[in-house]
This record gives C-alpha cells, structure tokens and sequence, in this order.
C-alpha cells in the first residue's frame, strides 16, 4: 500500500491489525535469517495500493461497493512497514500494475536509496508466476505478501508459491468481500462470477462443497449450504494441499460493522523451515 495519501487507500482498525501482524511476522523472519547461509527478499504483490482498479463487467458493478470512509483513511502500508523492518531483507520485490500509483511507488523507492529495491508495473500473476518458475530457489528465500482487494489472485499464483520449496506466504483471502458476494443462494451463478471462482479455488469441487440439489414442490433446486466459515475452511484446505504447512487459525478481519471482509492466512512452502514459520505466524494470529 502506498502512504503518501494521496490515494483512495483502504485503512481503519482491521488494516492496522493485518498490518500490525505482518511486522511482527517480518521482524522475527528477518531476525532468523540474518543467520542463514540464503539471501532473502520480501515480495509485495499489491504494492501500490493493496488491489489492482479493474473495470467491471456487466455482472460485476455492484459487487464490490464496500469502500467505507473508514477504509479510505491513510496508514503506512505494507510497502513501509516492510522497508523500516530490521534487520532489513537483502531485497525488495513490489508489484502494481496501476500505472499511476507505480509512479508514487518509485517515489516512496527513491526515500531509501540505500535498499535493494525492484519496483514493477505489471500483472501480479504473471509475474509471480515467472519469478517463482524461473528462479533457482535453492539459495534464495523470501516472505510474499498478496493483499488484493477482490478476486485477483489466482490458484495458478499460489501454487506456484507453494512449488518454489522457499517462500512464507501470508495472503488476505476475501472472503467476505469477494467469495461470499459471488456465491448466490439459489446457485444462479453468472458465468463470469462462476470462472472467477474457479481461478482463485482451484478447481471446479467448490460447486459440491458449496451446494447441495433439495427437492422443492417445483422439483430439484440448488441451494447455499455453507457460511463464511465453511469458505474459510475450504480455502485452508486447498493451501493444505500444496504447501508444507498451514498455520491452522487464520484471522478474519472484520470491518467497523462487524462483517468479516478477509481471511488473514499463513502457509509455508519450505518443508526444513515450515515448523519455525507456522509456529511464529500461529502465535502472531492468536486473538
């Protein structure tokens, strides 16, 4: 996130407390590793902003108005917060594919001449995908970061991550302000709506998981059977399936009425150091 605010940038206590909780994470990464015979970087996928600005399709208009006053005040983001974390990471990786906010990135790079720093303008998932594919992993290891304000991130993004044997993921799954909204009660779901699930999921079993067919006076009919929680736990599940180990009590953040906005998860893709991370990321996400 930028912090120059001179942007709409989402804030309020549950941005505080993600953020609150990802320097905690990096201080005690950082401190560990200063030891460590690697170089280690930190990777930022939403730099500029915290979410990519897309233009939204006819079914997609009304699907994310949640931008709150409370969610436009202005914080030091994460692109700060790692930056002024010490011991300091050999390097700095920030993505943003806005155009206008990667220019106020380059400004908050130029403020620390002294780092490495690598700033880029371009897709999140296509870049990860080459960087966690393309790097020889074995002497390297980095902490990403994937704060998106919707359906972005890609399933395709995260097992990659998972693949390179070498990155702590901490990624905000919008479970609330995405998911939620595209899973329609009656099972009616447009075809957009419907393939972006698929991306971030996965795989087409969310379909099952999520409903069940119930015979009604007028016959069979589809219908919601699961909660916030029960998305929740599908996507913990499916992190489970490709990295070495999950952090089991992933935070919710709840906005200032009490609604459930992410999921706050940790996973570690290194299976030698996935016991260390998940313990340290389980103590940060205790309530």
């Amino acid at each position: 996130m930028m912090s120059d605010g001179t942007r709409n940038i989402f804030g309020g206590d549950w941005t505080r407390e993600k953020l609150q909780m990802l320097e905690d994470y990096l201080s005690a990464y950082t401190t560990i590793m200063k030891e460590q015979p690697f170089r280690f970087g930190y990777i930022d996928a939403f730099a500029g902003t915290g979410y990519i600005r897309e233009e939204p399709g006819p079914d997609e208009e009304t699907l994310f108005p949640v931008v709150e006053e409370e969610e436009r005040q202005f914080l030091e983001g994460s692109v700060r917060t790692a930056l002024e974390v010490e011991p300091p990471f050999n390097a700095y990786v920030f993505i943003e594919q806005d155009q206008e906010v990667y220019e106020e990135l380059l400004k908050v790079r130029a403020d620390y001449p002294e780092k490495d720093i690598r700033c880029f303008n371009e897709d999140t998932n296509d870049l990860l995908l080459e960087l966690c594919r393309e790097r020889n992993w074995d002497n390297h290891r980095a902490v990403a970061f994937l704060d998106p304000f919707g359906m972005q991130v890609k399933w395709d993004t995260v097992e990659a991550i998972a693949e390179t044997e070498a990155i702590d993921l901490w990624i905000l799954f919008p479970l609330g302000i995405g998911a939620n909204r595209l899973l329609t009660r009656d099972g009616n779901i447009p075809d957009d709506w419907r393939r972006r699930l698929t991306e971030v999921f996965g795989t087409e079993e969310w379909e099952d998981r999520f409903y069940e067919r119930r015979e009604t006076f007028f016959g069979k009919a589809k219908e919601k059977v699961v909660g916030l929680k029960g998305i929740g736990e599908f996507y913990e599940e499916r992190l489970e399936d490709v990295f070495a180990d999950v952090a089991p009590n992933s935070r919710a953040l709840y906005n200032s009425h009490g609604n459930p906005m992410y999921l706050l998860c940790f996973a570690a893709a290194n299976p030698k150091g996935a016991p260390t991370a998940v313990r340290i990321a389980q103590h940060i996400l205790e309530p």
